[in-house]
């Protein structure tokens, strides 16, 4: 059973563009269909982390907006920095799940028992996923992810009750 999931940013949470105020801040969009989603995963018990190699506070709001438990930015080594917090936390390889889109991606992702990937990520990533979720990056990708893993487990009707207090048509 899945216990943690580990969310890429670029190219996962957003559409990988990199877009600038007038002032210089970096601006990103993120899905709010991703949002609903990591509120399913967490009503599953399911742990959320960001890990991306870059650092933006828009991220950092996006992951206290939705109660992240784990935020990780400016991580040049992913599959190190994964393997010391696997083993520090307990999970097991089986219980965690990562869902990225590029090569920085791919070390990382052979720590975790499922994978999931953009339909936009690139091929060697695709070809490495179980999973490959039918929306882009930044388009809900990351809540295909999330479902896919909670209808495997049978957890989908169970995590939207309680998240959101529905019945879902499967």
């Amino acid at each position: 059973m899945i216990k943690l999931l580990i969310l890429d940013v670029d190219g996962t949470m957003t559409d990988g563009g990199v877009y600038y105020d007038a002032t210089g801040n970096e601006l990103k969009k993120f899905a709010i269909k991703d949002g609903a989603g990591i509120v399913l995963a967490r009503a599953a018990g399911i742990q959320v982390m960001i890990c991306t190699g870059r650092a933006c506070e828009a991220v950092r709001r996006r992951a206290a907006d939705l109660h992240i438990e784990y935020l990780y930015q400016n991580v040049a080594d992913k599959a190190a920095f994964l393997r010391g917090f696997l083993a520090e936390h307990h999970f097991s390889r089986e219980q965690a799940a990562y869902c990225g889109d590029d090569l920085n991606d791919l070390a990382a992702m052979a720590l975790c028992g499922f994978v999931a990937c953009p339909a936009d990520a690139v091929d060697a990533v695709r070809r490495r996923a179980d999973f490959v979720c039918p929306h882009r990056g930044g388009e809900g990708a990351v809540r295909d992810a999330i479902e896919e893993i909670l209808t495997r487990e049978g957890r989908y009707e169970a995590a939207a009750r309680t998240a959101f207090g529905v019945e879902p048509d499967q």
